[in-house]
């Protein structure tokens, strides 16, 4: 696609968020001959409450956007319960367990080599005509409009004029409020659901196995990735009324076995946290604004496809920029598998039916590897 960048115009493309997803959209943007700026409010390496775990597809698609961080092999995925589990291993090779603050400097990194700029900020408006965008942005990016130390530096806000904004500001995303394209966490109104949400801790040990491994508990599972060759992280996910107990509490509570793996392991970094894991949106365009990732909507994490699904979403954005009506049905075509299959799992998993899933996938592992290969593509 050939650059819109014309007189007046700061950039061709404001990027605002500087994770994965954002930074894949500024790859594809720059190959495609556009100036962009990535913003983010956050300054440093990334970090985000997550189960790491790339599968095949999605290790493919970090990869052809010229990164390739360092992790550790995935052959598969072991779904586990007392007495019983259901192991698959991917057909088309292994994925990777990558720490997502590797992730975030390998594709920080090469959206630097491309030629993107990048700018410590805060988005706190978006006006819009028919040739741009102007984009009302607190230089420092604090919660407050203070600067990174917090002196208060930084809190007039510039005015950039930019060709697009690409929204990949994630769950409790910004841009999607400032374009009123948010609809709420609620997947429709009159049918409430139970919002989800997870918590991370890294540990200390060896991984046991080159598979992820998916504990089922009564009402939360544990997603268990190696990402070295002396470390394991350990996700937990469920409602906040379930969380509540704690991360160390539900792990010595819930998942005995893997309680007791870990015991004497000790944790590196912080615990972190994250959710509610569900968001809707009314459309994923308005104007020259366009919502990517997590911003444009999720289901929930159980299935792990969020970072694939994210790249992909990056790469439709731009190829569809000049076209909202293109982006969308592209977008549809992208997530249609990760929105049908997570929706199921969610629906069985919130359900008396629960405590099948692991024997159903024991008995059936010809199903069972079907919809593992399906997310692992």
């Amino acid at each position: 696609m050939r650059s819109v960048r014309h007189g007046g115009l700061d950039a061709d493309v404001l990027v605002v968020g500087g994770g994965p997803v954002g930074l894949a959209a500024a790859i594809h943007a720059r190959a495609a001959g556009f100036d962009v700026l990535v913003t983010d409010r956050r300054t440093g390496t990334l970090d985000k409450a997550c189960g790491e775990g790339l599968f095949p597809g999605a290790l493919r698609a970090v990869q052809a956007l010229g990164a390739d961080p360092p992790g550790h092999p995935l052959a598969g995925i072991s779904y586990r319960a007392p007495g019983r589990h259901a192991d698959h291993r991917f057909a088309a090779g292994p994925g990777r367990g990558v720490r997502r603050t590797a992730l975030h400097e390998a594709l920080w990194k090469r959206a630097a080599d491309v030629g993107a700029s990048f700018l410590h900020g805060r988005v706190t408006g978006l006006r819009q005509d028919a040739t741009g965008v102007e984009a009302e942005v607190v230089p420092g990016g604090g919660a407050d409009g203070t600067g990174a130390d917090g002196s208060g530096a930084g809190r007039t806000p510039v005015t950039l004029r930019v060709g697009w904004v690409l929204g990949c500001d994630g769950l409790h995303s910004t841009v999607r409020r400032l374009a009123e394209l948010d609809t709420g966490a609620c997947p429709r109104a009159g049918r409430p659901v139970s919002h989800r949400y997870g918590l991370r801790r890294h540990f200390r040990v060896p991984p046991w196995t080159d598979l992820v491994e998916v504990h089922w508990a009564p009402t939360v599972e544990a997603y268990v990735t190696p990402v070295g060759a002396d470390t394991v992280g350990v996700a937990l996910l469920g409602t906040r009324a379930t969380l509540q107990a704690g991360f160390d509490t539900l792990l010595r509570s819930q998942f005995p076995e893997l309680g007791a793996r870990l015991a004497a392991a000790t944790t590196t970094g912080a615990l972190l946290g994250g959710g509610p894991l569900r968001r809707r949106t009314r459309r994923r365009s308005a104007g020259r604004v366009r919502l990517v990732g997590d911003a444009s909507g999720y289901v929930d994490a159980l299935t792990g496809e969020g970072v694939r699904v994210g790249l992909a979403q990056a790469d439709a954005a731009v190829r569809h920029l000049d076209d909202a009506a293109a982006y969308e049905r592209a977008w549809r075509t992208v997530t249609r598998d990760y929105r049908a299959l997570t929706t199921g799992l969610l629906t069985w998993a919130s359900s008396p039916a629960r405590r099948a899933i692991v024997p159903a996938a024991s008995r059936a592992p010809w199903l069972y590897g079907a919809v593992v290969e399906r997310l692992a593509r």
